[in-house]
């Protein structure tokens, strides 16, 4: 659960070429093998120096902290590792809330090395960020957020293949990104909200998803969801609700887990008062479910997709065990206008 970087960048990245992943206990099996049963040839290393071994051709040039843990800083062994990346004339990628610029010893290693780090959750200096201005309102195209029932579910992964499927539909789709993983993947538009001050939230959101609409010029805004909307101890929901007004959402849920993920004393939501809350506090209709399967076997899956589509009356999916026709559908019918641009 809290390599949730590492596996979102497994899976897809815009802006990296991902040579391997680094994890002790998976160490000479595949991660397409691990994350969905399927192979990519994406290699697991037991160590950072078995990676860089076994790379030497390949010119690595940067290291991707891959880890989202709950307590948002690293351990003394990540320091080392990290240093050791630098000693091999690697850039560092850092997604956690403890921004390593700021760390002395890291930035003399840094200069030491000639390398560079990038703290892809610091955020932009107070007199740059932005208050929630009412920009929002002009945006006409349709705006969809992929919201959920806890963190670490999947709605990144819905959100970057329902745009993909989307596009190669002849939609013109555009994600905003609303955390560290979308962005390290290579998001043009979008902003780490858990990292900003909350008078500036709202703003921020509003503002990522304004900018996407003025400069893209698209036919539909996808817009990535965090934690939960119920979840005590997350507001980013709230924000983007709030920022972005969504036209529509997307529920994503995993029928199994029974505890919410960081947790295992507070049990999850259920799927219907999930959709209630989102519903009665957006102002907005929930217009399909996708789910994650973890603990599932496809079986499970065609069962509980053919359950929730009987008690919710809403297209249900698996966006990684199925494709996003039945949700591209439901887009369609719900703002026809898209119609027209359908391949």
């Amino acid at each position: 659960m809290d390599g949730k970087t590492a596996n979102g960048l497994v899976r897809y990245s815009n802006k990296y070429k991902i040579f391997g992943v680094i994890d002790s206990t998976l160490a000479g099996k595949d991660a397409g093998d691990i994350l969905d049963d399927a192979p990519n040839g994406m290699p697991i290393y037991k160590n950072i120096q078995e990676c860089l071994e076994k790379n030497k051709e390949n010119n690595i040039n940067t290291f991707i902290y891959g880890m989202a843990p709950l307590s948002g800083v690293f351990s003394k062994q990540d320091e080392q590792i990290m240093f050791f990346a630098m000693e091999n004339k690697l850039n560092i990628v850092n997604g956690l809330h403890e921004f390593l610029t700021e760390n002395k010893n890291f930035n003399k290693k840094a200069k030491e090395c000639d390398v560079q780090i990038f703290d892809i959750r610091k955020p932009k200096k107070i007199d740059q960020l932005r208050v929630f201005s009412g920009d929002i309102s002009k945006v006409t195209c349709p705006k969809i957020a992929i919201l959920g029932t806890d963190s670490a579910v999947g709605k990144r992964t819905t959100s970057t293949i329902l745009t993909q499927a989307l596009c190669e539909k002849g939609v013109n789709a555009v994600m905003v990104a609303t955390g560290q993983t979308g962005l390290i993947q290579g998001a043009k538009y979008g902003v780490s909200l858990d990292a900003l001050p909350e008078q500036f939230i709202s703003g921020e959101m509003e503002s990522a998803v304004y900018q996407a609409w003025k400069q893209e010029d698209p036919d539909v805004i996808i817009i990535e969801g965090q934690g939960a909307l119920s979840h005590p101890a997350y507001l980013s929901s709230c924000f983007i609700v709030r920022g972005s007004q969504p036209d529509a959402i997307i529920v994503q849920h995993p029928p199994k887990r029974e505890f919410l993920g960081d947790y295992p004393m507070i049990k999850m939501p259920t799927l219907e008062s999930e959709i209630t809350l989102l519903e009665s506090f957006s102002g907005s209709p929930v217009i399909a479910i996708t789910i994650n399967h973890e603990n599932m076997i496809s079986e499970e899956v065609d069962k509980i997709i053919d359950e929730y589509q009987k008690q919710f009356n809403l297209p249900t999916t698996d966006v990684l065990l199925h494709n996003c026709d039945t949700l591209i559908e439901k887009i369609v019918t719900s703002f026809p206008q898209l119609k027209k641009q359908l391949n």
